[in-house]
């Protein structure tokens, strides 16, 4: 890649490090981009969506992501697809800016490293100074520029796929800068991967969006396998840990979210089952693609412990399990520019309950319009963990759509 403006680098990126510390008193972050710049959000409640930044000086940008709560922002634009820009956005100042062969498909970022990922290639640049470490070239084709990085920067592995036909998952050390093993995760190509926050876990989830599995780091142990549904094929566009890697969230193009329980390790089975009795149940299993729905459902290996029910569908969206006064929640951002809050009952599960509507694209004044409130105020007590606040981008790309960059927790 062609940079410039390095040498302005080092400084500002070190202080933006040190800015962005998890924990308890920091608030959840988001940050979208429109037609004519980015937003960036904090969410101090679940009444009080407030505006943090707005920058209206590169238009069209489609992937915009922040260091954590940091003053750092990573912005590309489709005026300028192969060109990424890090910005002071407090100091409003540009850093610097990288240049590549092709359009960049994802950027992922944590306090050690950046990854730029394009269609054929992965790009890994040291944050503190932005220093280009690594380039791992002639990856399998990545049309969507699938990648995770684990938010954990003692460990800061990548995870991006190892085939473009099967589901093949290479787990990389982004410190060491070498392939630690490859992962057979589906027979499927993979559609959605993440770490939970630690970098131990790693989840992901198959084009056909039937069984999403959840793997040990380093060594790539499978763990669990939970089903979502049997009957219909889903594009998974969002999987997400919760902070205490005690949930599981998946969303799709259809109307439903499920939120699974990583409660005991009981699917380390082997994939194909030695006995009889094992060939008879996958045998049962496959079978019930010929049900109808509402028997394949009963049938389902794990049920999920908790659901959204949206009231919409074939929209994309990107979901988000945080805490926020002292309560665990589900946000999800649609690429309509709306953020949608929801209860998650930690203890019995069942279906999510709507609490509050944001618009993320219209005026700060429409936060207070009363067809957003969808119940009584609730009292202003703020404990929040912080979960992840790295932004993933959207793929729309028609004219008038928001380009939207929400952020995935753990």
């Amino acid at each position: 890649p062609k940079q410039r403006g390095a040498d302005g680098c080092s400084q500002p990126a070190q202080g933006a490090g040190r800015a962005a510390s998890t924990g308890a008193g920091q608030l959840p972050s988001l940050a979208v981009g429109t037609d004519t710049g980015y937003r960036l959000f904090s969410l101090a409640s679940v009444e009080h969506l407030d505006q943090v930044h707005e920058s209206h000086e590169t238009p069209d940008v489609y992937i915009v992501e922040r260091l954590f709560s940091s003053s750092l922002v990573v912005v590309v634009s489709q005026t300028k697809p192969q060109q990424m820009n890090v910005y002071h956005f407090k100091k409003g100042t540009e850093i610097c800016n990288y240049s590549y062969a092709s359009s960049i498909l994802s950027i992922r970022l944590n306090r050690q490293r950046l990854i730029v990922c394009l269609e054929e290639s992965i790009y890994i640049h040291n944050i503190k100074d932005m220093k280009l470490l690594k380039t791992i070239l002639d990856t399998p084709p990545n049309a969507t520029g699938l990648c995770a990085l684990s938010i954990n920067h003692s460990n800061s592995y990548l995870a991006y796929p190892g085939s473009s036909t099967t589901g093949e998952i290479v787990l990389y050390d982004g410190n060491h800068l070498k392939t630690v093993c490859t992962i057979p995760a589906h027979d499927g190509p993979l559609a959605a991967l993440t770490f939970n926050s630690a970098g131990s876990k790693l989840a992901s989830a198959s084009e056909k969006g039937t069984v999403i599995r959840v793997f040990s780091v380093p060594d790539g142990q499978k763990l669990y396998e939970f089903r979502r549904g049997m009957k219909r094929y889903v594009n998974i566009s969002s999987l997400v840990f919760s902070m205490d890697s005690q949930f599981l969230c998946a969303s799709s193009n259809t109307e439903t979210v499920h939120i699974f329980k990583l409660e005991h390790l009981t699917d380390s089975r082997p994939e194909e089952p030695p006995t009889w009795s094992g060939y008879m149940g996958k045998m049962f299993m496959a079978a019930t693609n010929y049900l109808p729905s509402q028997v394949s459902g009963m049938m389902s290996q794990d049920r999920a412990f908790a659901t959204v029910r949206l009231n919409f569908s074939g929209q994309r969206n990107i979901c988000v399990l945080s805490t926020i006064q002292k309560l665990p929640r589900l946000l999800v951002t649609t690429s309509d520019g709306h953020l949608y809050i929801y209860n998650l009952d930690s203890q019995d599960g069942g279906e999510c309950i709507l609490i509050k509507k944001h618009s993320l694209l219209g005026p700060r004044k429409m936060e207070e319009n009363k067809e957003n409130d969808l119940r009584p105020l609730l009292p202003q007590s703020y404990a929040a963990t912080v979960a992840r606040q790295s932004t993933m981008p959207s793929t729309s790309s028609m004219p008038g759509e928001s380009k939207l960059g929400v952020p995935a927790v753990g």
